[in-house]
């Protein structure tokens, strides 16, 4: 089983991905996280392809890659698969950091894009077994968005010109998919710390 976690930059989706991994698992359902982030395009290929200054964008990400670990954790139960994370203290995926056992009856994956339309995304969805949306007031989500970019190295200035001028724009796109979702989570609700 493959459960998707969407929403917006800063919703709280890897706070409850993280937190329900650990439950299930607790809960004698081996379960294990593995973030859609690890999929970010290194920076030496955004620079590249020119969209550096836009990381965290539907297209600066490998997302046939993505769409291709998952189809291998469904498939290949009988060994360990092997899915990268994704290092904020670098900001660079990190190869083949996490195992996925054989024995993991459920996969977390969460990311922002899971329930976009365009190919490979509508085929990402597909791949899953239910994707839910992570809800958060704006208000509180674009305060934990800044912090988050100031902690990993941004001035407080370069932070709010981040959020404003590529995270929210993303939101946009992504909270245009919100209805899609099997099931919202309302994050504040929940009182998971992230």
């Amino acid at each position: 089983m493959v459960i998707g976690i969407a929403g917006c930059p800063g919703a709280g989706k890897s706070t409850l991905a993280g937190w329900l991994a650990t439950a299930l698992t607790a809960a004698g359902l081996p379960a294990v996280w593995v973030p859609m982030d690890g999929f970010h395009l290194a920076d030496v290929a955004l620079d590249r392809l020119g969209r550096l200054s836009r990381k965290g964008a539907i297209d600066t990400f490998d997302g046939h890659g993505y769409l291709a670990l998952l189809r291998r954790v469904r498939a290949e139960t009988g060994t360990t698969v092997y899915a990268p994370s994704f290092d904020r203290d670098i900001e660079q995926p990190i190869a083949g950091a996490i195992a996925v056992p054989p024995d993991a009856r459920v996969v977390v994956s969460e990311g922002n894009y899971l329930l976009a339309a365009q190919d490979p995304w509508r085929q990402v969805r597909a791949a899953m077994t239910e994707v839910w949306y992570a809800d958060l007031d704006d208000r509180v989500r674009l305060d934990r968005l800044t912090r988050r970019h100031v902690r990993f190295g941004k001035s407080p200035e370069q932070a709010v010109r981040w959020v404003a001028e590529v995270d929210e724009p993303n939101a946009a796109a992504i909270r245009a998919t919100r209805a899609c979702a099997d099931l919202h989570v309302d994050i504040d609700a929940l009182a998971l710390a992230p």
